[in-house]
């Protein structure tokens, strides 16, 4: 099977970073149909947060198919769904406790936009440049983390506004953080002024770690100045925590590290071990205004999805693989540093736990798209697969599974070394 063959069947409009064709893979490595093995630094973009097979997540998914594969959550219930609604309620702040689940991102975006509306009978919605929630109509009309993604999609859904977020590349030239947070709340509050008044706003939706977008940590006062605001408005915080959820930043949830809780959280990826899984996490309150039909699905809530979820969970519980996320993001960071300092066009390090990424750019101060394809490209020759980020493509994200260890990262470092050294020469 080659891929020459396989682009026969599959549309071009799904992009694809590599022609690989794989066909297992196990912990932080993909072997290739010619048996060619590969460390995997993307795990299907941070779904895979125990890596590849993890025995626990197969056995309780093996078992679950041996009973049931599903009957469609809108006929009957399921123990396994039930029992990770609970689960993921006793973890989530505040009281976010009531779900609805779904098979993907862009999935749960379109319910927490819906449930949004629902709850506040408004219809404007505040979302900020550099976002990345999904490819559905909803969803991309709340993306704006590249013009690529709306090309020929216009008209979108109506009524979404879009924002300053508080990163370097949309604020003045020589802002400080604090700078920068003042002057991204100043422009919501120039959309509530001129364009959305607070009584006709649903919801802010929010990144509270910028994903596709470079991965670009806010100021705590960021976050917490839009809380602030939207308390005072009666309008709702919906945070995205589809990428930087569970886990990925050293806490279960990318909230804890600012202090804020919202109203509706989106999770996705991460949750299930591989297995498609999002979910609408909201507060008993605000889920009743989502009367029964106002949404649905076929798949979603599955009990295959329910016992690959409960196994995640028992993963992170008996590993503490969130204390692991800390101790080896940490010194993922420090590698990074160091390349930093040894190759000039790294002119960031950046991310919270192992939702880490560094950006490169050229000594004429040009965004570096072209190093970091240089890169990947030498990265993929030395069999290692990496992922791009940002707005202008000039982001390289981490994307190590959550158990990673630290053999892995220096297997990881010594191949970007030699990569970065490459492209460090062309410039």
């Amino acid at each position: 099977m080659t891929f020459e063959e396989y682009k026969q069947y599959l549309s071009p409009a799904l992009a694809k970073a590599t022609s690989l064709v794989v066909e297992r893979g196990e912990g932080a490595y993909l072997w290739t149909v010619d048996g060619t093995k590969y460390l995997d630094w993307v795990q299907g973009i941070a779904v895979n947060a125990l890596g590849h097979g993890n025995p626990r997540v197969v056995k309780a998914v093996t078992e679950q198919v041996g009973k049931l594969i599903t009957a469609s959550f809108n006929m009957v219930n399921y123990p396994t769904t039930l029992e990770l609604a609970k689960r993921i309620a006793e973890l989530a702040p505040g009281e976010l406790s009531s779900f609805f689940f779904s098979n993907g991102g862009a999935e749960a975006t379109d319910g927490a936009l819906k449930l949004a509306r629902a709850y506040t009978k408004r219809t404007g919605i505040i979302a900020f440049k550099g976002s990345f929630h999904g490819r559905t109509y909803g969803s991309i009309s709340v993306t704006a983390s590249n013009s690529k993604y709306r090309k020929f999609t216009e008209p979108m859904v109506g009524g979404i506004h879009f924002a300053t977020y508080p990163s370097v590349d949309q604020c003045p030239k020589g802002y400080d953080e604090e700078q920068r947070s003042a002057w991204a709340l100043q422009d919501v509050q120039r959309i509530f002024d001129f364009i959305s008044a607070p009584d006709q706003t649903a919801a802010i939706l929010v990144e509270p770690v910028q994903g596709e977008g470079g991965y670009v940590v806010p100021p705590k006062s960021f976050l917490q100045g839009l809380r602030k605001m939207c308390d005072e408005y009666g309008v709702l915080l919906i945070f995205d925590e589809i990428q930087a959820g569970y886990g990925r930043t050293g806490r279960m949830f990318a909230s804890e590290n600012f202090g804020v809780v919202p109203d509706i959280m989106t999770l996705g990826k991460a949750i299930a071990g591989g297995i498609p899984a999002s979910a609408v996490v909201s507060t008993p309150e605000i889920m009743e205004e989502w009367h029964p039909g106002m949404h649905g699905g076929t798949f979603g809530g599955n009990p295959v999805m329910g016992a690959a979820g409960l196994a995640v969970l028992d993963e992170f519980r008996e590993k503490d693989v969130l204390a692991n996320v800390r101790e080896q993001g940490a010194y993922l960071k420090s590698r990074l540093e160091e390349l930093k300092d040894k190759y000039p066009i790294i002119t960031d390090v950046r991310g919270l736990g192992l939702m880490l990424a560094i950006e490169l750019d050229h000594a004429d101060g040009r965004p570096g798209g072209d190093l970091v394809e240089t890169i990947r490209h030498e990265a993929l020759k030395r069999h290692m697969l990496t992922l791009s980020c940002g707005v202008k493509g000039n982001g390289m994200r981490m994307a190590t599974p959550l158990n990673v260890t630290r053999d892995v990262i220096d297997e990881g470092i010594a191949i970007l070394d030699e990569c970065v050294a490459v492209a460090q020469k062309t410039d």
